[in-house]
């Protein structure tokens, strides 16, 4: 525990890229396999179910240390983070047990989730005492399900290559889909890259695209790229290997049984087939069919059930761009062009509604791109793909090969309304905030945004919070209704999960307003028009 500590720590404390890859390598080049697998697994972002709730953690504390509620509460709304802040509260004991990471996690924490509380309480206590104030934090964010550092997945993947001497693309694939945090596990990551044998079950690391902010022109002759529409759905790849059908979301979920529709595509492709598209809801009463709102996928994501009913209303298609294998073979590397080939041939030859080609887009020169792009929300799509057409299909996000052409994205002016910490580096300062826009009078929430802010805008914002706090609810503060920023966003929908009645995606501060006074920004209203105009045939809803 004590090196994973140092090694949260040294990541922690540096922005430097290189130095938090030299610290990564020299962990994984030090560290047993069964530790170093397990630091694997929480610094890429995976996280064991949460072993005790925050409630009984702060009143633990409180009886080990004698201090009252308020004073960690207290404590807890200066340093915003909890995990710190009981770290920082419990006293050293002077007991230096080094336990090593894997046998706290199977010994302490796997158990720890079904023992009644009291046995909890003797556990928790027992690991307290054998930790510095740094281990103890550490500690609190694996059990509270809050671990979290700042390294990306590259790094982590560079870093394990430089340390095992292996391909960076090997690794990242090794990485993919399923694998298990033990010491085989973790050898079988790091073997030579000649000992090479992909689970038939792992999809490839997906390939990304690049945003471009303005005209595409300087990316040279039109003729050289395939423009695409840019859908709003769930990237996924659909994989037939072994007489088994899966399909992973980019975010590495296996969501086979969330899609039967998809999966029953799988066995009519020839064995050892890998497509990369976009799964969207398929309007089928339209002629030709269209995508439906995210909102309507969105149903689809939320069942543990899915009815005839729902399966009738919400259809769904996947929307193939790519052929990553074919008959076995990895045809990443082969140009662009050719891959599109194979795939629109097999997509010709196949009588699957359920399985459509995403359509080239053909323009003459970047203005009528552009005038493609200007059509974007006709065809619910956010923007266009710009793919070179003799790129490989790529590892992550490099620039160059595949662009994203968005869509300007909606905008309007909302008044702060809360303020609550933010974590990491911004665990001190006010950064994750609260916005309303006005209807009879009064605010009513409408989005949450923490992104969008310089480090000096953060200053001021966080200043202001604090000299203008109404209340305290927990770690949240309501603010006088003073400040108004303008929000972009992506989609917006109406939603019966929200008391304004809509819904926004991945919204974020566009610029602080000061030359705005909070009775000057947006109405409930100016949002539903919007809504409406997004989708004029209908409104569409999020149950």
């Amino acid at each position: 525990m004590k090196r994973f500590t140092e090694l949260y720590f040294e990541i922690d404390g540096t922005n430097r890229t290189s130095e938090k890859v030299e610290a990564m390598v020299r962990y994984f080049r030090e560290a047993p396999p069964a530790d170093a697998a397990w630091a694997l697994y929480f610094l890429s972002g995976r996280k064991l179910n949460r072993s005790v709730s925050t409630t009984p953690l702060r009143q633990w504390v409180s009886e080990e240390t004698g201090l009252p509620m308020w004073l960690i509460e207290e404590c807890y709304d200066t340093v915003g983070d909890l995990a710190e802040a009981l770290a920082l509260l419990y006293p050293d004991r002077e007991r230096r047990d080094d336990i090593p990471l894997h046998q706290l996690v199977a010994e302490r924490m796997t158990p720890l989730r079904a023992l009644p509380d009291p046995e909890k309480r003797k556990l928790l206590v027992d690991d307290w005492n054998r930790m510095s104030m740094q281990e103890r934090m550490v500690w609190n964010k694996l059990i509270m399900g809050s671990f979290r550092v700042g390294v990306a997945r590259t790094l982590l993947e560079r870093a394990i290559a430089l340390a095992a001497d292996l391909p960076q693309t090997l690794v990242a694939h090794r990485l993919m889909g399923d694998w298990e945090p033990s010491a085989a596990g973790y050898e079988s990551l790091i073997a030579p890259a000649e000992s090479e044998a992909i689970h038939h079950a792992q999809p490839y690391p997906f390939f990304l695209a690049q945003p471009i902010e303005n005209a595409a022109q300087p990316l040279g002759e039109v003729e050289d790229w395939l423009a695409e529409w840019k859908w709003d759905g769930i990237r996924a790849q659909l994989l037939q290997r072994n007489g088994e059908t899966r399909i992973w979301s980019r975010g590495e979920e296996l969501v086979t049984d969330r899609f039967p529709e998809i999966a029953a595509v799988g066995p009519l492709l020839p064995e050892g087939t890998v497509l990369d598209g976009e799964i969207l809801a398929w309007d089928t009463t339209t002629d030709p069919p269209r995508p439906l709102p995210f909102a309507a996928l969105q149903t689809r994501i939320g069942r543990k059930t899915l009815n005839p009913k729902l399966l009738q209303e919400v259809p769904v298609a996947l929307i193939a761009f790519d052929l990553l294998e074919w008959e076995g073979q990895d045809l990443r590397a082969t140009p662009l062009r050719e891959r599109r080939a194979r795939l629109e041939a097999l997509v010709a030859d196949l009588d699957a509604p359920a399985l459509r080609l995403s359509p080239p887009l053909a323009a003459a020169n970047w203005d009528e791109l552009a005038a493609l792009r200007a059509r974007c929300r006709e065809e619910r799509a956010e923007g266009l793909m710009l793919k070179r057409q003799d790129s490989a299909y790529g590892v992550g996000r490099p620039r160059g090969d595949w662009w994203k052409w968005k869509i300007e994205p909606y905008s309007i002016d909302a008044v702060l309304t809360a303020a609550q910490p933010g974590h990491g580096n911004r665990a001190n300062l006010f950064t994750d905030y609260t916005f309303g826009v006005w209807q009879e009078g009064r605010l009513v929430t409408i989005a949450k945004a923490y992104s969008g802010l310089t480090k000096t805008e953060i200053a001021e914002v966080d200043a202001f919070v604090r000299r203008h706090t109404l209340e305290r609810h927990g770690p949240v503060r309501t603010v006088e209704p003073l400040l108004v920023f303008e929000l972009a966003f992506e989609g917006i929908q109406t939603s019966t999960r929200h008391k304004a009645g809509l819904a926004v995606r991945f919204p974020r501060i566009a610029r602080w307003r000061k030359d705005k006074e909070p009775a000057e920004a947006d109405t409930l209203e100016t949002l539903r028009n919007l809504a409406i105009a997004a989708v004029p045939e209908e409104a569409a809803t999020t149950p």
